[in-house]
């Protein structure tokens, strides 16, 4: 039987950060986890005694990685159907530096060129991938699933579906409501069995229990690359670089712990880096508590701005 870690509630938040957020009001507090960017966003990690640059650029390569998707109408059909709120998102990055060029294409139609992750936008990216996973209608998101689970009180009091604040409406009106990805049986069994196997460190549990923005966003990356015929393998590859953009110090470390192993990042595991022993909360505290973290001026990604 699989086990959860505790889930990514509003409720838990607030507890997490009781001193400074217990006193807002929770739709400020919700408001916070959504990712901000290009400014907020930008990973740039300085290399420390234990990452060396050559690791930090195959952990993270300056100019990007190419994601085996293409992006097509999906910006565009989110806000046809208010998942996304053009003016809400644009006000947001307007706030933090600017709304650029390359975000607003990705709203639009026909943006048919492949996406390229990078540090600068990788926040944006998430934001994007989050709006897609929440809004698609999908059978892990439905009433036998974690996230329906009674003893939760609803999908909606999770950080992936509460935290949400760039629709019209609320969240929950767009909760696995509209037909944005189809599936063949075929290809939704890969979705589910991958999901199974890909974590997260903010929150510990698989991204089959989507209970904050990074799992949410992982879910909606998952149905695209499958609806678009990427094989198992590289859609854990692909997974394992976009993580390691969401958080680098995180997988900054598990490098230089394979690096200590002997073991290249370009030859490890991805489902493997993906897993429960070293991408869950607790897998991850034992690889760290074995290294010594890579010195960063920014946190590693968690599941508030």
């Amino acid at each position: 039987m699989e086990t959860h870690q505790t889930p990514r509630t509003v409720e838990n938040i607030v507890r997490e950060y009781a001193t400074p957020l217990s006193v807002l009001a929770a739709g400020a507090l919700v408001a916070m986890t959504v990712y901000y960017g290009p400014s907020g966003s930008s990973r740039s990690v300085s290399a420390g005694a234990n990452d060396s640059a050559e690791l930090q650029e195959a952990v993270l390569p300056t100019a990007g990685v190419t994601l085996p998707i293409t992006w097509g109408d999906l910006g565009a059909r989110l806000v046809e159907v208010g998942a996304i709120d053009p003016e809400k998102l644009a006000a947001l990055y307007e706030q933090r530096g600017g709304f650029p060029a390359e975000y607003q294409r990705l709203i639009e139609k026909n943006a048919n060129e492949k996406i390229v992750i990078t540090n600068w936008n990788s926040g944006y990216l998430l934001n994007l991938l989050w709006a897609l996973g929440l809004a698609n209608s999908n059978p892990i998101l439905e009433d036998a699933s974690e996230m329906m689970n009674p003893a939760y009180k609803g999908a909606g009091n999770f950080a992936s579906t509460g935290g949400w604040t760039l629709a019209k409406g609320n969240a929950m009106d767009h909760y696995n409501m509209h037909q944005l990805i189809l599936l063949t049986s075929e290809q939704q069994e890969n979705v589910d069995r991958v999901s199974r196997n890909i974590f997260r460190p903010c929150c510990g549990n698989s991204t089959h229990f989507p209970d904050c923005n990074h799992g949410m966003a992982m879910l909606g990356l998952l149905e695209l690359m499958a609806s678009q015929g990427v094989g198992e393998q590289e859609m854990y590859k692909t997974a394992l670089a976009v993580n390691s953009y969401w958080f680098p110090e995180t997988y900054l470390t598990i490098a230089t712990y394979m690096q200590q192993k002997g073991v290249a990042w370009k030859d490890v595991s991805a489902k493997e880096m993906l897993g429960r022993d070293f991408s869950s909360g607790s897998g991850y505290a034992n690889i760290s508590s074995q290294v010594t973290k890579p010195q960063s001026g920014q946190g590693g990604g968690g599941c508030s701005a």
